[in-house]
This record gives C-alpha cells, structure tokens and sequence, in this order.
C-alpha cells in the first residue's frame, strides 16, 4: 500500500524534511495495516525491521523469566519503535501488540545506520526515544519498589490519560481499548487488585469504566492520588 507522503509530513519528526527527502525515505519502506490483536513482531525474534507508527496504538510486553507478562511500554502515533539495532541488539526485547487497529512502517534493520546518518533529527529522536524508554523504566522500577499499588495503577492511568487522552464533556477518554489486566501488566499487580481500586474510584467519580474503556472524569483527583495525596481539601 502506497503512503501518503503528506500523511507522514504531518508528523512532528518529519515536517522539517523536503519532499525529496521524504521521497527517498519512503522508497525504501513497507507499509501494513495491522488488526487489533495481531504481532508487528514476537520477543525473541530476529530485528529484521525497524518501524514508525503511523495510526492506531501498540503495546509492547515482556515475558518475565518467572513468565510474568508485563507491558513495558504503549506505542503511539508518531513513535519509532522496534530498532534494536541502536541498542546493540540482533532481536526484538519484546512483543509488539496492535491494541487498536494500527497502521505501520517498516524499513530494513540494515538500513538503520544509513537512516540516521543521512537524517541527523531522526539520530536525535531515536536517542532521545531510547532515553525516555529508559528513564520511563526507571521510573515504573522506582514505583513497584516504594510505592502502593492505588499510586502506581494512578501514575499509570494519569500517564495514559495525558499521552493518549481524548478530551469529552464529561473528562478525559483514552482513546483505544484498555482492559483492567492491561493496568495490571503496566503495574506489576493482578487483575483483581486493579478492579477493586478502579471500582472505589468509579465509587468517587474519578473514572467511569466499561469493556475495555476508560474515562478520566476527574484528572485533578487522580493526578493528586498518583502524587500521594489521599485526603480530600
């Protein structure tokens, strides 16, 4: 399928580049619808690609040595994801999901050191990507070692609301299909934990719930509940 070059213009990233620039970029990509449910690619299996998301959103767990599967990190529109080549890495750390019907570019993993030398703004981004990924881990470590879980299943849904959130009458909608295990996997908790604190705080007009929705009614109140601030002013 051919892509639109003014579709990806519109990204941040690109928007400075020419159109012959853009042309020579994109000669060497394949694009893919991928349905919601379906693997861009499995862990462990060899980097023969590397990928820009274009629409839709992705997750991307890990399965722990214990077999503990977690999300690591949620792909949006825009994002570079999947070049283990910068990290020095012959196959993927993870599993990357379509978590809403998601649509992909893809370049040949040799062609990362010819991508980033010839397009020094994408260098940049894939490092400062690289450096939110690992500051991001850090973070989600720091808070499974020292915070409650009502803290960590907040931070996680405060994160999502800002970065994926779509603003409605009544709050904040995030806007692709979410479950309660999914927050579980985001915050090394069960399924059951996530359900009690998310039905306490339907109970508080914080969020309103539904198969696979969430709605942030009360982005304030969370966002002070992530910080640790239980009591109400």
């Amino acid at each position: 399928m051919k892509i639109d070059r003014t579709v990806v213009k519109a990204l941040p990233l690109f928007d400075r580049m020419s159109d012959e620039e853009l042309d020579k970029l994109l000669a060497h990509a394949s694009s893919r619808r991928v349905p919601q449910g379906e693997c861009v690619f499995e862990q462990g299996q060899p980097a023969v690609s590397f990928y820009l998301l274009l629409h839709g959103r992705l997750k991307v767990t890990q399965v722990t040595e214990d077999g503990q599967q977690i999300i690591v990190r949620v792909v949006h529109p825009g994002d570079l994801f999947g070049f283990a080549k910068a990290l020095q890495r012959s196959d993927y750390p993870g599993t990357a999901i379509a978590a809403a019907e998601s649509l992909t570019l893809g370049w040949p993993t040799d062609l990362w050191p010819s991508f980033v030398e010839h397009n020094p703004r994408l260098a940049v981004t894939a490092m400062q990507t690289i450096g939110q990924r690992l500051e991001e881990a850090h973070t989600r470590i720091r808070e499974m070692s020292t915070q409650e879980v009502e803290r960590r299943v907040a931070h996680a849904v405060v994160r999502l609301a800002r970065k994926a959130g779509r603003k409605e009458e009544r709050g904040i909608r995030i806007d692709f299909p979410i479950s309660r295990q999914d927050i579980a996997e985001m915050t090394g908790t069960t399924l059951h934990t996530v359900s009690r604190i998310l039905s306490a705080w339907e109970g508080l007009g914080l969020v309103e719930g539904g198969r696979q929705k969430l709605l942030v009614t009360n982005i304030v109140r969370l966002s002070e509940l992530a910080e640790g601030f239980k009591d109400h002013p």
